[in-house]
């Protein structure tokens, strides 16, 4: 037999060894992986693991740490300079010592001395820990690095510069902040209401020599014990994880610094061997994860504004630092306002954000002022929120935004992606649908389309965090929770602690790292990759779609948000003066303008339109606006809405006062009534009761657009008995027919030629019946029981056959979580209908007729509703007003109104910005019944084929719509947080507007007219029209009216000024379809231009004896400048 060669194989065969050393098991995985946290965890084992290896030295005593205090009163929040302004101050103090209470400031002085056995080491840093909030200032009052102690989220240590190692004393400070990163509730749940008396020890002020080689084994040990844990349990990588990790406790040894190289070294095999520096994302390979960092912080809401004036400088400051030391980090930071504190407040630390954004390392974004609500504001609000922001950073950074990022708002209106494209921005990114708790949102990248058709591209990180803290698991789901693969596997890493600031930490750095390792070394994660921008994401998005590798799914319409239905409706007083602002602005834009240009001694108030705007916008964010804020929020906001309307007063007092217009008094002869809005109006109108002895009584105004005119007084009826009504309601309104004659059809003829129509009120038997021409209204027990419509010709019965319309309804309101924010589906199975303790008539004359009922909710809460008709003149639509005060003082109950009207349809319509949105009647799907509360702006319609009924109001925005069943949402009553959210008195109103045919133009204006009411003054200036008018399709909206921002005596010199005068106008389809207009203008127009909302000039277009013809297509949303010759004065048109 031939003998075997002893070479390859063969050579390893014979050397196998023939008998068994011993015994070898299996390793037991569960108990493996059980024993990891062992290894880095306080408890049993802390003298044992390694953290008894994480210091080399600790310095406490009074020879290396000496503290002074100065503990400021009243809760103020003084500057750098004001406090350390008097030394004497400064008392001392010591570790162990409590502060407080809430919100109250400290300064600390800390003069520290290193002993030589430290002056070698390798790492020093001051750790402070009162589990509270800090900012480390330098000796000459520079900002230099937030502090935050106590839970997950803590950033204790700051490094001591290299030059402080001389022996010498040195001295710094610490602003203490007495409240935690997310505010001050008591125990475990940040969302409860702040307690106001919480004090904080100081346990840690401590000198610290770090042993930078442990340090750096336990965030290996904690990113691979993480890969063990999470990487697919049936995978390679994650057996091989946990053998790394317990070969590397098996390896250590305490007290011995070689027994760390060791276990470093072995964390290697998984870990690569270039994880400790950013060369680790320059290993050629690709990445399809972007990291980003970031840190939301809430400009309100655990906390109040001035608060967060403080958490900008300790996040932001803190970025910069780990710019100098990470050379990857990218930080990107959105709202144009809290720039603008920085600018304003940390004057040094603006400096040095700058520097870094010049770098490319500070990436501003977002575009807008703060990240606002979505749902409620007005259409001008969104574009005010752009137009500010994309200003602010363009004028500070030379650039603007082209991503809008919205992380955290509660719920996306459909016309968003219309104002983004219209502010220059393409791209937008959210991700809280994934919060949504009864439906998944089916994409993370893909083209959202608004109602007009323009798109964003939009991505929703599948992390589905914007505070990712770059664990393992983290990136595992960037591609696990992904469901656009099948189009692009990429997506963003969000990171960084947020909501209370803070940003990334050196740990985030170093996790991200060891991550990217694992991918290269080991596999089983996808690549991340550090040192991009979110425009460099987008923009590789982009490239894909228009080279049509890779098509995107298309989503239309609003992106509903499935959870936070309550804030629609928390905080009731907040949002009707959020109303009432942005009607006010509305006013003093469209007035100060014509003032502007008409009378020479007037100068636009562009300081204080920008001032009221500001104010506006930044109540506008997301946790102010929708109610999820603490108490101290609301005290905040109702001071700044005070201040708003206040320079708003003074503005149109000033504007009346050129006019020759003063307040109506007793001895006023003649009353002139102004519309501001852009159609003619008729309206009955409530005289002021001081001028006829106290006895109420009522005018007959007939204006033209934007005009004026004397309002004729009705006559009084004293046969009927005249009670009093405590409710300021406004009239009711005509509707413009549409006219393509460039005449006033409505407003021109002289009120006296038209006959006086009247109202009534009779009780039969238990009801009372309100009936003008159109309209009769039969109240029983407080609720309307019939409704007549008579306008269409053939009476026609609004009401559900055995329905009670004006119904008050309460529910209890216990959501799984987030009081303020949430009302769940089950409240509705909890329905309870109030009745009335009695209803009697309130006012009875031929011009008005109201009813009263007195409806009890509890002990302690109640309603008083008054049912109103007023005449009908000029075939205008006529509504039921229903005015109501309520004292309000429930727990956890939520108020509504309903309408059951007969009326089949399998969707309902709503107002929302610059258009309608239109939702589901019905439960069919899942994805039809998450839809059982949505927001509405100024009307709710529900029409079938040719009639419908419309419920108007003036301050609300809750609606749903269940069937024939309409319900508005009027006051709910969340603990949390805010202890007394709603508690108190409350005034509102709304109406029923029945209408033949389909929604129409009629809702739309009488909606604007219910909340616009006209402005009555003493003075007569003759009947006036306005010089500029919009005729052609009714649906066409002319909704503001603006001045320049950049004109030459408007600008405030942000950049370079227009010569002359510009006009503004605001254009919208609201209904939905191809709308042909004429914007008509009596001033001497220069040229007109089409523009996006940032006033950049797009299309020039043709002017003809001050006409413009302009088409716009369904829903559209568009901006005409008007550039007015050097003497604009106004023109005589030729005659055809």
């Amino acid at each position: 037999m031939a003998a075997i060669s002893k070479n390859g194989n063969d050579d390893l065969n014979d050397a196998y060894p023939r008998r068994a050393v011993g015994p070898v098991g299996k390793p037991i995985a569960h108990i493996q992986q059980s024993r990891l946290s062992s290894f880095i965890s306080r408890g049993q084992y802390e003298s044992q693991n390694l953290l008894c290896m994480l210091d080399e030295a600790r310095l406490i005593g009074i020879e290396h740490v000496k503290l002074f205090v100065n503990s400021i009163p009243d809760l103020a929040r003084p500057t750098f300079k004001e406090a350390t302004a008097d030394q004497d101050l400064f008392k001392q103090t010591h570790r162990g010592r409590s502060f407080g209470p809430s919100w109250s400031t400290h300064w600390f002085r800390i003069h520290v001395t290193f002993p030589y056995t430290l002056l070698e080491k390798e790492h020093l840093e001051f750790q402070w820990d009162a589990r509270n909030e800090g900012l480390v200032w330098s000796e000459d009052g520079i900002p230099l690095q937030g502090l935050t102690g106590g839970g997950r989220d803590r950033r204790i240590e700051w490094i001591f510069p290299k030059e402080w190692r001389d022996g010498k004393e040195h001295v710094f400070y610490i602003e203490m902040a007495c409240n935690k990163i997310m505010g001050n509730a008591s125990g475990d749940d940040d969302n409860q209401p702040p307690n106001q008396n919480t004090y904080f020890t100081l346990e840690m002020a401590d000198i610290v020599a770090v042993n930078v080689e442990a340090r750096a084994l336990l965030t290996d040990f904690k990113i691979i014990a993480d890969a063990a844990q999470h990487l697919a349990p049936e995978s390679y990588e994650a057996h091989q994880a946990l053998r790394v990790a317990n070969a590397i406790m098996d390896e250590f040894r305490p007290g011995s610094q070689d027994s760390i190289k060791r276990c470093r070294k072995i964390a290697e095999q998984l870990l690569g061997n270039s994880f400790n520096t950013s060369k680790v994302y320059r290993t050629g390979s690709s990445a399809i994860v972007y990291g980003i960092g970031h840190c939301h912080i809430d400009t309100c809401w655990l906390w109040p504004w001035d608060e967060t004036k403080r958490k900008i400088a300790r996040s932001w400051s803190n970025q910069c630092d780990l710019m100098d030391r990470y050379p990857e980090h990218r930080f990107t930071a959105s709202q144009a306002a809290q720039y603008n504190w920085l600018e304003q407040y940390y004057p040094d630390l603006y400096e040095r954000v700058k520097a870094k954004v010049k770098d490319g390392k500070f990436q501003p974004i977002g575009g807008s002022w703060v990240e606002h609500d979505t749902n409620m504001p007005s259409g001008e609000s969104l574009i005010r929120q752009f137009l500010c922001g994309q200003r602010f950073f363009e004028s500070r950074f030379g650039k603007r935004s082209t991503t809008f990022w919205l992380p955290d708002t509660f719920g996306y209106s459909g016309q968003l992606p219309q104002l983004c494209r219209l502010a220059g921005m393409s791209r937008f990114f959210t991700q809280k649908l994934s919060w949504n708790n009864i439906n998944k949102f089916p994409h993370t990248t893909f083209n959202w389309v608004a109602l007009d058709g323009s798109q964003v591209l939009c991505h929703m990180a599948p992390s589905e965090k914007y505070n990712s803290e770059c664990d393992v698991e983290d990136l595992k789901n960037s591609i696990s929770q992904h469901k656009s693969l099948d189009q692009d596997p990429t997506s963003l890493l969000v990171f960084g602690y947020g909501d209370g600031g803070g940003g990334p930490t050196w740990e985030h750095l170093e996790k991200l790292r060891r991550c990217r390792g694992i991918s290269d070394q080991a596999g089983g994660l996808p690549r991340a990759t550090m040192g991009t921008s979110v425009d460099d994401f987008f923009a590789q998005l982009q490239e894909k779609s228009q080279q049509g590798t890779t098509k995107f799914a298309t989503w239309y319409g609003e992106l509903y948000f499935e959870l936070h239905r309550g804030t629609y409706t928390t905080q009731a007083n907040n949002k009707r003066n959020n109303r009432a602002a942005e009607i006010m602005l509305h006013d003093i834009e469209l007035f100060s303008t014509f003032a502007s240009i008409e009378d020479g001694s007037f100068k636009y108030p562009k300081e204080e339109i920008d001032e009221m705007w500001e104010n506006v916008l930044l109540c506008q964010f997301h946790d102010c606006l929708p109610g999820s804020s603490i108490g101290l929020v609301y005290d905040d906001s109702r001071e700044l809405y005070e201040k708003t309307f206040e320079i708003g007063k003074k503005i149109l007092q000033s504007i009346w006062a050129l006019k020759g217009y003063s307040p109506v008094t007793k001895t006023t002869e003649v009353i002139t009534a102004i519309n501001t809005l852009p159609w003619g109006r008729t309206e009955v109108v409530r005289l002021p009761k001081n001028i006829n002895g106290g006895i109420q009584e009522y005018g007959l105004a007939k204006v033209s657009l934007f005009g004026s005119a004397a309002v004729q007084v009705l006559a009084s009826n004293p046969d009927l008995p005249f009670s009093d009504s405590s409710y300021q309601l406004t009239p009711q309104s005509s509707i413009e027919e549409f006219s393509s004659s460039e005449s006033e059809s409505s407003g021109e003829e002289s009120a006296s030629e038209v006959a006086e129509p009247t109202v009534q009120v009779e009780k039969v038997d238990d009801a009372f019946i309100l009936s003008n021409s159109q309209l009769r209204v039969t109240v029983q027990n407080g609720c309307i029981t019939s409704l007549i419509d008579s306008s269409a010709g053939i009476p026609r019965e609004v009401i559900a056959d055995g329905g009670n319309a004006n119904q008050f309804v309460i529910f209890d309101d216990k959501p799984l979580n987030w009081q303020a924010w949430d009302v769940e589906v089950y409240h509705l199975n909890t329905r309870q209908e109030l009745s009335t303790e009695g209803t009697s008539v309130v006012e009875s004359s031929r011009h008005h007729a109201s009813v009263v009922s007195n409806i009890k909710i509890s002990k302690h809460s109640w309603i008083k509703s008054t049912i109103s008709l007023s005449p009908v003149y000029d075939g205008q639509p006529s509504y039921v007003e229903i005015a109501c005060e309520v004292e309000w003082r429930e727990t956890m109950k939520f108020l509504k109104v309903e309408f059951p009207v007969d009326v089949t349809s399998k969707q309902a319509s709503y107002e929302t910005q610059f258009g309608v949105m239109t939702r589901p009647t019905h439960y069919n799907t899942t994805w039809d019944m998450a839809k059982f509360e949505v927001c509405c702006h100024k009307w709710a319609d529900l029409s079938e084929h040719g009639y419908g009924v419309s419920i108007l109001n003036d301050s609300k925005y809750g609606f749903a719509t269940c069937g024939n069943l309409m319900r508005l949402s009027l006051l709910r009553s969340p603990k949390a947080p805010d202890a007394y959210a709603d508690m108190g008195r409350h005034c509102f109103r709304y109406a029923i507007l029945p209408h033949k045919g389909a929604l129409s133009e009629t809702t739309i204006r009488t909606a604007f007219n219910f909340n616009n009411p006209l402005h009555l003054f003493a003075g007569e200036s003759g009947r006036t029209i306005s010089p500029i008018r919009l005729i052609g399709s009714p649906s066409l909206v002319l909704d503001y009216v603006k001045r320049g921002e950049d004109d030459a005596d408007v600008s405030r010199g942000l950049f370079p000024s227009r010569p002359g005068k510009s006009v503004l106008l605001r254009v919208y389809d609201s209904l939905g379809g191809i709308s042909h207009g004429r914007i008509v203008a009596d001033w001497l127009i220069k040229s007109a231009w089409k523009c996006n909302i940032l006033e950049d000039d797009v299309e020039e277009l043709e002017v003809n004896y001050g006409k413009i013809d302009i088409v716009l297509r369904a829903f559209e949303v568009a901006t005409f400048r008007l550039e007015l010759s050097s003497t604009p004065t106004r023109q005589s048109l030729p005659v055809r």
